[in-house]
């Protein structure tokens, strides 16, 4: 199966998700996604997702000066993020559990 695919569905919550606990920048959400398993998601689908979600109203940004270069944007959920986050989440998780009964052996008697 090609998980690209799957992927492209569900990008806008797993960077929502990625953003719950701390504000990041692109590159460091592109690497938390990378860590927790999503290691085909690229740099360009992340960027362009952020860009869509800040233009959604359901995040917010700020620039941190950086010693190391440019200065970072940094992406933060507001509470529309936060709500559609959760929203959202209720929609994979009953979506996911469908998957799982139909993908599961049946037990014959």
């Amino acid at each position: 199966m090609d998980t690209t695919q799957l992927l492209k569905g569900v990008l806008d919550l797993a960077v929502l998700a990625a953003l719950r606990d701390e504000d990041g920048y692109g590159y460091d959400i592109l690497r938390r996604l990378r860590s927790a398993g999503l290691g085909e998601v690229g740099d360009a689908s992340v960027y362009g997702t952020l860009r869509r979600l800040f233009n959604a109203g359901l995040l917010t940004t700020y620039v941190v000066p950086s010693d190391e270069g440019p200065h970072r944007k940094y992406y933060a959920l507001n509470t529309a993020g936060r709500t559609e986050l959760q929203r959202s989440g209720k929609v994979w998780q009953g979506f996911a559990t469908t998957m799982d009964d139909l993908l599961r052996e049946r037990e014959t008697a």
